[in-house]
């Protein structure tokens, strides 16, 4: 029985040295079919001379402009080949039979599309950044990641069905994509695999967190922790994701939610801590959406 063919698909925006990091841990990968795509966002920087140099066999492919993370790992998947794919962080490392096990599930359930490893922190290696996700309050639009910065003891090792994959890690089947499409690109950055997987369970599919399978994130490390960019897309698409996913009842109780209590709270504290560029940050994400209210957003 020949095995499929698995399709790694990372993006690359000006941390060509971070990306090798990543690459030279999936050349540590056991499973044999593996074809590698990094995709270049329009990067300043040259990636050639340190991605192709010391990994030739990867596919390396440029944008022509940066077309934020949907945009950018779209164009990956528009190059796969594989049954399967698999998109990554360059931020993360991955261990050794990541896709064994991450293959395994798919196996035994014919509806499961998704399948996300346990995630721990790159700087914390026992320590949890994602073990599947809770589900999320309709009402403030809120979900969390399940065993966040808690130390590793097991307490996280039965594997099972979640509402939600992480965006830095998951693998996907491609009659998913086919059914679901591809990952929606007017995000630009965050939410776009919460919509995403949204899209995947109306189309029938499963997501299911395997904790056999793991990786390791170096988080932030693309945008940075404490960065307005950060704040503005975080807060900008937090309010286009219930837009697009909330039924009309919940919608108008999160948005009251949002308008009375997150908004003046965040306002308040950015305020207090002379935080200045992340509460224009902040302003201006509100902002977009109220200029594109009447934007056809389904």
């Amino acid at each position: 029985m020949t095995l499929p063919l698995v399709s790694l698909i990372t993006l690359n925006y000006n941390q060509a040295a971070l990306t090798a990091e990543l690459l030279m841990s999936v050349a540590k990968l056991t499973y044999p079919r593996i074809e590698v795509i990094v995709v270049d966002n329009h990067s300043t920087e040259d990636p050639f001379p340190i991605i192709q140099t010391q990994f030739p066999a990867v596919q390396l492919m440029v944008t022509e402009k940066n077309l934020g993370f949907g945009g950018g790992n779209n164009r990956g998947i528009d190059r796969a080949t594989g049954d399967y794919l698999l998109f990554l962080n360059n931020d993360t490392e991955v261990t050794s039979d990541l896709i064994e096990r991450l293959l395994e599930p798919f196996g035994t359930d014919p509806d499961v599309g998704v399948v996300c490893p346990k995630i721990r922190y790159h700087q914390q290696p026992d320590v949890i950044q994602y073990a599947g996700y809770s589900t999320l309050n309709p009402f403030t639009g809120q979900a969390r990641a399940i065993g966040s910065h808690q130390p590793d003891r097991g307490q996280f090792d039965q594997p099972g069905l979640t509402p939600f994959a992480h965006g830095a890690a998951m693998l996907v089947k491609r009659s998913v994509i086919e059914q679901a499409g591809q990952m929606p690109e007017l995000y630009f950055l965050y939410y776009e695999e919460l919509d995403w997987c949204c899209r995947i369970r109306q189309a029938g599919y499963r997501i299911f967190y395997q904790p056999t399978a793991l990786v390791y994130h170096k988080e932030s490390m693309t945008v940075g922790k404490g960065n307005p960019m950060k704040v503005y897309y975080q807060t900008r698409n937090r309010l286009l994701f219930m837009r697009r996913n909330a039924a009309p009842f919940p919608l108008a109780v999160f948005l009251m939610y949002y308008a009375v209590l997150a908004l003046p709270k965040a306002m308040i504290s950015y305020g207090w801590r002379r935080q200045f560029p992340f509460l224009r940050a902040t302003l201006r994400a509100v902002g977009w959406n109220l200029r594109h209210a009447m934007l056809r957003i389904i």
